[in-house]
């Protein structure tokens, strides 16, 4: 059943778009670098960082001024709330995988059960 868009459904949908865009530009700029860190000085884990640059971006807009009001720090934000979802999306598809191939191996192949 297709959705029907009102006025602010659309403006939903090109702000989450716009994100997108945003995030996987960045992610081909930095060099995946959210997720793959160079670590030089920082050996947290991958998601440590992602929470310490939300902790960042919410102490910046917590002490930021109405005047002084950073859109790209709101949207920064959001995005890092978006790569601390896909983080763990992706962590938990790789564990089901993981989890798949070792059951797999416990029954083992019907060539190796002939053995």
């Amino acid at each position: 059943m297709p959705i029907e868009l009102s006025e602010v459904g659309i403006a939903i949908l090109e702000e989450c778009n716009d994100l997108a865009e945003m995030l996987i530009r960045k992610n081909q700029d930095y060099g995946n670098s959210v997720y793959e860190p160079i670590g030089i000085f920082s050996k947290a884990s991958t998601i440590d960082q992602i929470n310490t640059r939300i902790d960042d971006k919410l102490n910046r807009l917590k002490n930021s001024r109405e005047k002084n009001f950073n859109e790209d720090t709101e949207k920064d934000l959001i995005g890092y709330l978006i790569l601390r979802r896909v983080f763990y999306r992706v962590h938990q598809n790789m564990a089901r995988r993981e989890h798949a191939r070792t059951k797999a191996g416990e029954k083992g192949l019907p060539e190796d059960r002939e053995k």
